[in-house]
């Protein structure tokens, strides 16, 4: 599945008239990156991945391919068996350690990306420790080993049974700084809600960088939260 992500990502950007250079912008990222990704040279990080499926107004679900990219003018429920087995889950695996692999959906026209990830030991949502934000509430709970949330200036060390919810549009990272693995269930309701293409300079984009600029002021120090047994320390 993950060889066909590139393929669906372009179709998507041609099928809304949207040119490389324009798309990439959009993402804020490099035009050479996103053709990478579009060929299949390179797999993009997480982060990455959500700021070109966000500017395409794309959901998890087109990416992995449960539904076209572009949409029927009706949707309805998909039919057939409410159960998908592991073998056909719908796989993306990701630069810098981290794997989706899709969960069942009945109506892939719902606004609910469903997500069984893995993060690799010393895996990160993106590799340079940049916070990714986008539209959306995500819900999650962690199944197997530590993981840790950074959401805008907190940290939060989750272990198996620990969950989190937020507006995913405040700036968030997942790394995993352990020796095994740490998989969870991720559910990000309503990310697609708005399917406008990014503005690379709108006012969301300038208060992240304010928030990163912030974070390496001097004399700055992270307020960290660690969180063991539903209590915080910090």
């Amino acid at each position: 599945m993950t060889e066909g992500l590139g393929r669906r990502i372009r179709e998507a950007r041609l099928a809304r008239g949207m040119s490389l250079r324009a798309t990439a912008a959009a993402a804020d990222i490099s035009p050479s990156l996103l053709s990478q990704v579009e060929t299949g040279k390179v797999q993009p990080s997480v982060s990455t991945l959500y700021a070109i499926v966000s500017c395409l107004g794309l959901s998890i679900d087109a990416v992995l391919g449960h539904r076209p990219e572009v949409e029927p003018p009706r949707r309805r429920p998909r039919l057939g068996n409410p159960v998908q087995l592991a073998a056909d889950a719908p796989l993306i695996e990701m630069e810098n350690g981290v794997t989706w692999r899709g969960l069942a959906v009945m109506d892939p026209g719902d606004r609910v990306d469903a997500l069984l990830v893995e993060y690799a030991p010393r895996a990160a949502s993106s590799i340079d420790d940049s916070h990714m934000r986008h539209a959306g509430i995500e819900y999650g709970v962690i199944t197997q080993g530590e993981l840790t949330l950074k959401l805008d200036f907190d940290r939060y060390v989750l272990s198996a049974g620990d969950s989190f919810s937020f507006d995913a549009m405040r700036p968030h990272l997942y790394v995993n700084h352990t020796d095994a693995p740490a998989v969870g269930v991720w559910f990000v309701v309503g990310r697609t809600a708005d399917s406008a293409p990014a503005d690379p300079h709108g006012s969301m984009r300038t208060a992240v960088d304010v928030l990163e600029a912030m974070s390496r002021m001097p004399g700055r120090a992270d307020r960290d939260i660690v969180v063991r047994g539903g209590g915080r320390d910090g």
